[in-house]
């Protein structure tokens, strides 16, 4: 009998704890967007371009948003994270931004049936807030291809980096800094491209 009442008296103290409990933290997941200042209507007579599967460089496909320590080692955040992979919301994002920019009867994701005259590759080379200097960081490398001639021209290849200051300390601020970034990369890209089908 005491043997029993010792045993459940052990049990019970094995269910509670001396330690206070872990404050709760909430998670947050950022839409990784760009928005334009306005959206233009295709020209059935423009070009038709195909915007490939965005690559990543190693890391940059993590969802927690990643940082630049003042040491120069790097942490990516486990409660604050965007909503998907980075390379797939920045593919995303930039061919709806194309989309808008009026220069393409339209603007195709891979998999699709229709014949591109041009096709857009890309590498995510840089997407963090660097603490060293508290900037955000966005880099974009880009290659863009005419399939249909003779020997398959390259008519534009080059990389677009954007750096922005967060107006305030929190992820809010960098999460706000990198869509503004991301914008202005997008922005140089859509300008090079027009630029290059143009001299074609």
């Amino acid at each position: 009998m005491i043997r029993r009442s010792l045993l459940g008296g052990a049990l019970a103290f094995a269910g509670c704890s001396v330690m206070p409990p872990a404050p709760y933290v909430e998670k947050h997941d950022w839409p990784l967007t760009a928005a334009r200042p306005a959206t233009l209507p295709s020209p059935p007579s423009g070009p038709v371009l195909l915007v490939r599967t965005l690559r990543a460089a190693p890391g940059l496909d993590a969802r927690g948003l990643r940082t630049i320590r003042p040491d120069g080692s790097t942490t990516v955040d486990f409660y604050e994270q965007w909503s998907a992979p980075p390379p797939l919301a920045v593919e995303d994002a930039l061919r709806r931004w194309l989309a808008g920019s009026g220069a393409f009867a339209a603007v195709l994701a891979p998999g699709s049936r229709l014949s591109a005259d041009l096709v857009l590759e890309g590498e995510l080379t840089a997407l963090w807030f660097d603490q060293r200097r508290d900037l955000v960081r966005v880099a974009i490398a880009i290659l863009l291809l005419a399939p249909k001639a003779a020997q398959r021209r390259i008519l534009l290849q080059r990389s677009f980096t954007a750096e922005v200051k967060p107006v305030s300390a929190g992820a809010a601020a960098i999460v706000a800094a990198t869509r503004q970034a991301l914008a202005n990369v997008f922005s140089a890209i859509e300008s090079a491209l027009a630029a290059a089908v143009s001299g074609k």
